[in-house]
């Protein structure tokens, strides 16, 4: 599975000629390619060349006398294989920029139906041209309304650009960009999944906190968020740790009640990663997959989940959020979770 987009760094020195040969020609060869002009404006001090192959990649390389770069998801030409990759943080502003707004005037095209979710589509954007997982990380957002059963697609579009655009997780865009995957192979439940982890990172947002994501634990592994409070009245001046699970509803596994589904997915977490951590860390059971009617039966049962503290909730685009919860959780969270009692 290739990883998400980024710029790869060359210090050689480069000119019309050798891109020709060392670049295009090859590009060409294996693909056919077009060497075009970029849609906007090069950077200032820098020369740039577009290159469109006839499968649908693209590429984009841009030089000064000292430093290159190439930007591209397509199959990179020998000349670039020794070349370091850097994301879009950490090369020049001017030279970042400039490649996000050629990606992103061919996502309007391309993909006319994100044009007007700006958040979403700038910080998905190294997944939505990664070489193998473009295809799939945008049908999962067009066709599955990310995930949200009986919602449209605007509806859960605009309940994740809301979030996003709070900047909330954008010193970690790639870390957390990168959970949608880059598979040309479509799976819905994994990119589900990934999506509950935003889903509690605007619930803890909205609670107050600071979410940092993948905190190394000492058992080898990585937890999901630490909660930071935004301010020392907060949650008591502590930092919980935050694991998320998300059961598959009972229509699309083997459990045949929605209850049964939440205990399986829940023991299948708290007997592998959370056990070996040896507890301490909050369990967030994120049951927004759930359809009115099997949310329903969890609500009333409010089954235990085999972890405690744990929070076991459904959000909806809306924004509305109710839950449960088991033990006693280190964490604030009246003002995002109207809480169910049994």
């Amino acid at each position: 599975m290739a990883s998400p987009l980024r710029f790869r760094r060359s210090q050689e020195r480069w000119d019309d000629d050798r891109i020709n040969e060392e670049l295009y020609s090859h590009l060409d060869s294996n693909l056919g390619a077009r060497s075009l002009t970029p849609h906007y404006s090069t950077p200032n001090g820098f020369e740039a060349r577009r290159f469109e192959m006839d499968n649908g990649d693209m590429a984009l390389f841009v030089w000064n006398d000292d430093t290159a770069y190439w930007l591209g998801n397509t199959e990179t030409p020998p000349a670039l294989w020794r070349t370091s990759k850097y994301t879009f943080d950490e090369i020049p502003y001017r030279v970042a920029r400039w490649g996000q707004r050629e990606l992103l005037a061919d996502l309007t095209v391309e993909s006319p139906w994100l044009a007007k979710y700006d958040y979403i589509s700038w910080f998905f954007l190294p997944v939505f041209f990664s070489k193998d997982g473009r295809e799939t990380s945008r049908a999962f957002f067009r066709k599955y309304a990310a995930g949200f059963p009986d919602a449209t697609r605007d509806e859960a579009l605009s309940f994740y650009e809301r979030f996003l655009q709070t900047g909330a997780l954008d010193d970690y865009r790639y870390t957390m960009a990168s959970k949608l995957g880059t598979s040309q192979y479509f799976d819905k439940n994994r990119m589900s999944s990934a999506m509950s982890e935003f889903t509690v990172a605007k619930l803890l947002t909205d609670a107050g906190y600071d979410v940092v994501p993948e905190i190394e634990v000492t058992t080898g592994h990585s937890l999901d968020f630490r909660a930071e409070p935004q301010d020392h009245k907060t949650g008591h001046g502590q930092s919980p740790l935050v694991e998320v699970t998300r059961p598959q509803p009972p229509t699309q596994r083997a459990a045949s009640t929605p209850v049964a589904a939440l205990r399986e997915t829940a023991e299948t977490k708290t007997t592998g990663q959370l056990n070996e951590h040896g507890g301490g860390a909050v369990l967030f059971v994120d049951c927004s997959g759930f359809r009115d009617d099997e949310w329903s039966a969890v609500i009333g049962e409010q089954p235990d989940v085999r972890h405690r503290p744990a929070v076991v909730f459904r959000a909806r685009p809306d924004g509305h959020v109710e839950g449960y919860r088991k033990g006693s959780p280190p964490l604030h969270l009246d003002g995002a979770v109207q809480w169910q009692t049994g």
